[in-house]
């Protein structure tokens, strides 16, 4: 699992702008050479109910990366484990059993993205 923290990242202008008066700020989060080459199966916008965990699963061959837009939760990969919130983005590997738990009594909203070398992303539920 890597985390990257929005908060540890430096904003810069974006490329296209004048570096002495940008219009449009950014922060670098992944790059192409971040994640594994292939394609993309999905982006989805979810959202982890209040106080709920999901079920442990994996993907045969898919790379998962999860982008926190609201709330705080317990990510749980293999035998890492870390919180997480606002900003941050998790990057798991195929074949990593992963599961998430809402720390909050809100809902928590995140993007998940998912990237495979073929067509497929199969999931497996534990």
């Amino acid at each position: 699992m890597k985390i990257i923290r929005a908060a540890e990242i430096e904003i810069q202008p974006a490329s296209h702008e004048d570096s002495q008066a940008p219009a449009v700020l950014k922060k670098v989060m992944l790059q192409n050479r971040d994640l594994i080459a292939g394609n993309v199966q999905m982006i989805n916008w979810s959202t982890l109910l209040s106080e709920k965990t999901f079920r442990k699963h994996y993907h045969d061959n898919m790379e998962e990366v999860f982008i926190i837009v609201k709330g705080r939760a317990r990510i749980m990969v293999d035998d890492e484990e870390a919180e997480i919130s606002d900003g941050d983005i998790v990057v798991i590997p195929a074949k990593s059993v992963h599961t998430m738990e809402n720390l909050g009594q809100d809902n928590m909203d995140f993007i998940s993205l998912g990237i495979a070398p073929g067509k497929r992303g199969r999931t497996i539920v534990l």
